[in-house]
């Protein structure tokens, strides 16, 4: 099941999250996935961070974020995150003396990370300093309960890792030599994707790209220190935009569009070997959505990681289109839709008369079918290893529903449950048969 916290109806990490897994354990429902948990941008995107490290604090409760922290505690905690927790608390400390600027126009100290100005920082700032440390503790132990929850329920969590970080974030001001800037600290390429049939101009979305050649001679240290921190907290991670670890689409800074870039071959290979040397198994699921070449697939497949399937992109006439449900092969996580679709309804109800015609006609299905049940039940028919649903498609919602619109910075990220919506015997009883009959319910 597809749900991020902040859907929960409180929108928080309290009790919501036990009922929650509950409801998961009655249905035979085994993978939590969930967006990012990082601290979201001023329109509430996951996708483009302060921190890939921090979680928010916000998903925390008034009465956890003032709870008291035995000292010794939290320092072993900073001790353990030294990869990223100083830095990211230091970031976030500047970022409170100079609103709304971005680490690259802070005051040359700062932004250049001058020894003497971090220490006299974290005197001077003492206590703020250390309310950011103890905040990512509290989160961290609070996921750390919900992971043991969850496993006791035999539910594994799975994450989601966006492949690029924002340029105005405590990773790049920290490790600018892992990216590729000059010497003020702005990016001289930045990442997107070129036009395609859905965008004219290609999306240009100014991330800064990784310096390879710095990462190689390091031995990837960064990403393992990513991974290292995902794995503390899920099971399974899906990277986002997995087309970029084969060649990245790298746009000069200075235009306005991705029109002007060109693909540059990254060392995808010899990333995923040395993670998989630090990881054994590597549980990492490709987002290989999209134009993807064979490269890239090759790229995945040499590494055993699963691809995904998107139901919703099945319907285009296409005898071999990957995401047919009879296309659908083990090595893939099937999905209905992504946090980036619409909802099931939505998206049919959008749909001409010819095309939904058509839905049902490859669907071997009769029009008096509700679209979300055939859809529901098709994407559990798949030979995918593991199928996901969003909890929108399960409680049968329109578009109303739609969790985020690509391209559009308003209405999104806002959707909410409530538990009277749940409560429905029926419905559970339903979403546990369809899981069994459809041979995915492994407590039978």
């Amino acid at each position: 099941m597809l749900l991020h916290p902040t859907s929960l109806p409180s929108g928080l990490l309290n009790e919501d999250v036990e009922r929650w897994l509950d409801f998961m354990a009655e249905t035979c429902l085994t993978v939590w996935q969930v967006l990012p948990l990082v601290i979201p941008d001023h329109t509430g995107s996951p996708y483009q961070s302060c921190s890939a490290f921090a979680a928010n604090p916000k998903l925390l409760t008034q009465e956890d974020l003032e709870s008291q922290v035995d000292p010794q505690i939290l320092a072993d905690f900073y001790q353990s995150q030294q990869d990223w927790l100083p830095d990211f608390a230091r970031f976030k400390v500047l970022r409170h003396r100079y609103p709304g600027l971005p680490w690259t126009e802070w005051p040359q100290p700062h932004r250049d990370r001058d020894p003497q100005a971090m220490a006299d920082l974290e005197h001077e700032s003492a206590e703020v300093f250390q309310r950011f440390i103890k905040w990512q503790f509290l989160l961290n132990r609070r996921w750390q309960q919900i992971r043991s929850y969850a496993a006791e329920r035999d539910i594994l969590l799975f994450g989601d890792m966006p492949i690029f970080v924002a340029l105005d974030s405590a990773d790049v001001w920290a490790n600018r030599h892992e990216f590729l800037l000059d010497e003020s600290g702005r990016p001289e390429v930045v990442a997107g994707v070129p036009p395609d049939y859905f965008s004219e101009f290609g999306q240009r979305w100014g991330n800064p790209h990784y310096n390879w050649e710095a990462m190689r001679d390091n031995g990837f240290r960064w990403w393992k220190a990513r991974l290292r921190r995902e794995f503390e907290w899920f099971d399974i991670v899906r990277l986002d935009h997995f087309r970029g670890l084969e060649s990245s689409w790298m746009i000069p800074a200075d235009s306005e569009t991705a029109v002007d870039g060109h693909w540059q071959q990254v060392p995808g290979a010899e990333l995923l070997r040395a993670l998989r040397e630090a990881y054994p198994g590597l549980p990492i699921v490709a987002e290989d959505l999209g134009i993807i070449t064979p490269e890239v697939t090759k790229l995945r497949k040499s590494f055993d990681l699963p691809g995904m399937a998107v139901l919703q992109f099945a319907f285009d006439g296409s005898e071999d289109n990957p995401h047919r449900p009879s296309n659908v092969t083990p090595d893939h996580v099937a999905y209905s839709g992504t946090h980036d679709n619409n909802t099931t309804r939505g998206w049919f109800n959008s749909l001409p008369a010819e095309t939904r015609q058509f839905v049902y006609q490859i669907l071997d299905a009769e029009e008096e079918i509700d679209i979300v049940e055939l859809i529901n039940r098709s994407l559990m028919e798949t030979s995918a290893n593991l199928a996901v649903l969003p909890l929108q498609d399960i409680l049968g919602l329109g578009e109303e529903a739609r969790m985020n619109t690509p391209g559009n910075v308003e209405n999104n990220w806002g959707w909410r449950f409530e538990w009277q919506q749940l409560d429905d015997k029926r419905k559970a009883h339903a979403l546990r048969e369809l899981i069994t009959k459809t041979g995915r319910c492994h407590a039978e």
